[in-house]
């Protein structure tokens, strides 16, 4: 291909989406390799990048595209010694292209199916042609990217990298996507968004349309959850085989330890070593817990559900709090939008929920190690069927790789931490048919929501309250 034809489509773009000021001097290089054309050529090729324009452009912005366009070919042509007898021939069979060009376009936009099966996909696509400028982008693409679709059409991957109308975060991540397609030699990878989306990106090549590039972008984070998931509950499984050994395996040699050192102690008594006693019991009843909480964390008990109000069993959870958050130098704060609300719910299994989850919040404001005042909030109210209960701290907060994380078994931040806690209560919440969501920041601290359902003549209520 003539290099002024390679030229021609990506400055035709800068100059309509209103950079015209900044390119007199790559117009002008534009024009002298434009020496070598014919009218006709300029003409037939002006036309042809015209409708790719306009077939990517909004219906409104169509005329100011096509007015835009004249005025670029004029002043390309104007300063041509070649073309200027040929310059009002030219623009005026220009004028009349433009026009069929925009009729072609809007009839186009109506009766081209294929396009707008494209445009409304939920996946992204981008079409480079084989000089590897951007030809095509359809709507989801450019939400994905999060930039105009006009501004980028016509662009180079390396003028991509560099566009300042594409936000930094957009172009860190096609440089990394670059990369390591290119190291693994794939033509397809997966990445993760700043704002923790996932992203399945593939490039393909077709043949049929002269070696143009076909790169597409889905998001499958609700795949990646459901995978999560089932990754989840197989470790579930090996996790209730793993504690049923090890109840087997220890639990009673420790039972037999025990009554042993009971019966040494009166002589540890008579040598002066009540101490020794003392320690290795509290040692012993700590592995006994730690199997405790393996044989939860395999499999939670049914729960016995009564009804009870969500406002008595927040303030009965305070209670057995309170203490230890204002020793520790933590405010406690609780608040009701609705005393009425009732929910169906093993009342033991849940304070152990809610009891766990204030615990790692005083922990963790304790490890922010930044002298700040803490501070808990505890919160109930309605939300579509569900009872609501949020647990805000201002802690140390957590990065996306921990919440990734949080309820994987035997995973934790704390040094002394068995990583079953949050996992047991992740199970006992799901088993009364609720969930728990937790949004967290670095920093700034970190907010436990869990959905219980409400019962039915609770949300009976609510509904009708709304009617």
């Amino acid at each position: 291909m003539e290099r002024w034809r390679k030229r021609y489509f990506p400055l035709l773009t800068k100059f309509v989406s209103g950079t015209r000021d900044h390119l007199a001097s790559e117009i002008a290089e534009l024009r002298r390799e434009c020496e070598t054309a014919t009218a006709d050529e300029i003409v037939r090729h002006h036309y042809e990048s015209l409708q790719l324009l306009l077939s990517n452009a909004e219906y409104e912005d169509r005329m100011l595209l096509l007015h835009r366009s004249l005025l670029f070919l004029s002043e390309l042509m104007v300063g041509s010694p070649h073309h200027r007898l040929e310059v009002a021939d030219i623009v005026c069979r220009s004028a009349a292209q433009a026009a069929a060009a925009s009729e072609s376009a809007l009839e186009g936009a109506a009766a081209n199916r294929f396009e707008a099966v494209l445009q409304h996909m939920d996946a992204g696509i981008a079409i480079f042609d084989a000089d590897g400028h951007l030809r095509f982008v359809n709507k989801q693409m450019a939400r994905f990217l999060e930039g105009p679709r006009q501004a980028i059409i016509g662009c180079s991957m390396r003028q991509l990298l560099l566009h300042p109308d594409l936000p930094r975060h957009i172009r860190k991540m096609m440089v990394r996507m670059i990369r390591d397609m290119a190291y693994n030699r794939r033509n397809y990878a997966e990445f993760q968004k700043s704002d923790g989306r996932f992203l399945l990106v593939s490039i393909t090549r077709i043949d049929e349309l002269d070696g143009e590039h076909l790169v597409s972008v889905k998001d499958v984070s609700d795949y990646k959850r459901i995978e999560q998931s089932a990754f989840q509950n197989d470790k579930f499984a090996m996790l209730g085989k793993i504690a049923a050994a090890i109840a087997h395996e220890i639990r009673n040699p420790l039972t037999a330890i025990r009554g042993f050192i009971q019966l040494l102690t009166p002589y540890l008594e008579t040598v002066g070593k009540q101490e020794y006693t003392r320690i290795i019991l509290s040692e012993i009843d700590r592995a006994n817990d730690i199997i405790f909480e393996f044989l939860n964390a395999s499999k939670p008990s049914a729960p016995m559900k009564s009804t009870v109000l969500v406002s008595l069993l927040l303030k009965e959870t305070i209670l057995l709090s309170e203490s230890e958050a204002h020793l520790r130098g933590c405010e406690l704060q609780c608040e009701l939008f609705d005393p009425d609300m009732a929910v169906a719910i093993d009342v033991k299994q849940m304070k152990q929920v809610l009891l766990n989850i204030i615990k790692n919040a005083i922990d963790a404001i304790a490890e922010a190690g930044d002298g700040r005042k803490g501070r808990i909030d505890v919160s109930a109210r309605r939300e579509s069927g569900f009872a609501l209960i949020s647990i805000r701290d201002n802690g140390k907060g957590m990065n996306q790789a921990t919440l990734s994380r949080l309820f994987d078994p035997f995973f934790s931040t704390k040094e002394s931490g068995t990583g079953l806690g949050l996992s047991v209560s992740y199970r006992i919440v799901r088993n009364h048919g609720g969930n728990v969501n937790v949004d967290s920041r670095p920093g700034e601290g970190t907010e436990f929501m869990i959905y219980l359902p409400l019962t039915e003549r609770a949300y009976q209520g609510e509904k009708n309250a709304k009617a």
